[in-house]
């Protein structure tokens, strides 16, 4: 092995290294059965209060249950303020109790299932039209869609949401489950639609506002999100807001100069040292490189994506991104393009990396992990895994790969050799799978990750291999295609 390899070698293994040693993370653990997995957990009077990539975020203690100390501690998956990720708590907001709503929850759920034999009794009870009776179904629906939404069937809760909306149609807290679902599948227009609703019945209540920013920000419409926001903060302090306003606030004093263009499916927007020749040639490019994403994937995004052209300090500013971070898609694709005068290649291969996170975010409604969604990025733009094969397979031989749940995380907090060894087994995986079966073995993945389906268990359902399975045969497919 020559010099430069073994230099790389020991880079990667430092990484390796330095992913393995965090801090200790604790798991919030709400109410409605919703995990969040934080650092720095602390209960100070009536709140619960944890650190994010934004800074201190809090919760009210009333719909905490209970706190989890000490888990595994990745560095991803804390919460940040990815519309599409979406960390941010459910609505505080409960249905109106009464009468025996909770004995309801309890025969609806129990025994770590559903009943619906007692959900169809509630149904037929609610035939008889009473107050009463349609309550309690739909105490019955919404007790089994909060069940889904704890282990991530989002497709299945939101039929059960809707289905109690049925019984119960001027419901606040209703409106705003449903509401907060579709945000979490990254629907924004069909969340608004709910939100109104919502506004209509509980003009007061502070989290209409607060859903209401995010949904209008996954529309990149800024001005809207921050005027919702203010106005959920007048109602009701909120640190989760207040950071969420804080970054949306940046976005809108950094842009307010800034010139739009519109493509088919794009919102361009560029500041002064970006020439209007560039804007129009990116989109071009953007429209270009979304033929052929939609294409791979099988699959449009129903909505217009927010492009930022920014100069290279501004970018830096505004993004607060790690150094090694050329570009950033975080529900609008923002890139640096300081001192261009056109696409080159470079810029081009950036753009569909960032376009081809939008595709997948949107296709799995936000719960793709990391390796997916940056496997797939180099993928799509072009990049192979020639350069890091034979490094790769020997970390594996030797027995010191990380495993791929380490991967699934945030990779933001991980330094430049670390996202490096990260970056280099993402793309491994993914090529592994597009060339032994084909990109339609992706799309089905993609699918049941999107249906709620967890990860490794879309992948064993579409490859018949679990994680352990997919690494042994990524290492060989290296070892195989690129040699010693």
């Amino acid at each position: 092995m020559n010099f430069a390899r073994q230099l790389r070698l020991f880079l990667l293994l430092a990484a390796l290294l330095s992913m393995g040693y965090r801090a200790a993370a604790d798991t919030i653990v709400l109410k409605n059965g919703r995990r969040i997995l934080a650092l720095g957990v602390v209960e100070e009077g009536d709140k619960v209060k944890y650190q994010t990539s934004a800074g201190e975020l809090s919760l009210p203690k009333s719909i905490v249950d209970h706190i989890e100390r000490g888990g595994a501690g990745p560095t991803g998956n804390l919460p940040g303020g990815d519309v599409a990720n979406l960390a941010i708590a459910p609505p505080a907001s409960q249905p109106a109790t009464g009468g025996d709503s909770e004995a309801i929850e309890r025969a609806a759920v129990h025994d770590g299932a559903i009943d619906r034999e007692y959900i169809g009794k509630l149904e037929v009870e609610a035939r008889s039209g009473t107050k009463r009776a349609n309550f309690n179904a739909a105490m019955g629906h919404h007790a089994a869609a909060t069940f889904e939404l704890s282990h991530g069937d989002m497709e299945h809760a939101l039929a059960d949401e809707r289905t109690a909306l049925i019984y119960d149609p001027e419901e606040p807290a209703l409106l705003l489950d449903v509401a907060y679902v579709h945000l979490r599948r990254s629907e924004f227009k069909q969340s608004l639609d709910y939100l109104e609703h919502a506004r209509r019945v509980a003009p007061e209540n502070p989290d209409v506002p607060k859903l209401a920013g995010w949904a209008y920000y996954g529309l990149n419409k800024i001005d809207q999100a921050v005027a919702e926001w203010k106005g959920a903060l007048a109602l009701r302090p909120d640190a989760e807001v207040q950071a969420a306003l804080e970054k949306a606030q940046r976005d809108k004093s950094e842009e307010e100069n800034y010139k739009e263009n519109e493509s088919s499916h794009f919102t361009l927007r560029y500041s002064g040292a970006a020439a209007p020749a560039l804007a129009r040639d990116v989109l071009r490019t953007l429209e270009m490189h979304f033929s052929a994403i939609e294409s791979a994937l099988n699959y449009t995004p129903p909505d217009s994506i927010g492009v930022i052209l920014y100069t290279q300090e501004a970018f830096a500013d505004i993004t607060r991104a790690p150094g090694w971070v050329g570009a950033l898609n975080d529900g609008r694709i923002r890139v640096p393009v300081q001192g261009l005068m056109g696409v080159d290649g470079e810029l081009s291969r950036v753009l569909k990396h960032e376009l081809t996170h939008s595709f997948i975010k949107q296709k799995t409604h936000g719960h793709a992990p990391t390796w997916v969604q940056e496997g797939l990025a180099q993928w799509m733009e072009g990049q192979r895994s020639g350069e890091n094969a034979a490094v790769l397979a020997q970390i594996y031989s030797e027995g010191h790969a990380v495993t791929m749940g380490r991967l699934e995380g945030s990779w933001m907090g991980l330094s430049g050799d670390a996202a490096g060894y990260a970056y280099a087994w993402a793309l491994a995986n993914v090529e592994y799978i597009v060339e032994k079966e084909g990109m339609g073995d992706i799309e089905r993945i993609l699918d049941r990750i999107g249906s709620g389906m967890a990860t490794e268990a879309a992948v064993k359902e579409v490859l018949h291999s679990d994680y352990n399975d997919l690494m042994q045969s990524t290492a060989e497919y290296l070892k195989k295609t690129y040699g010693h």
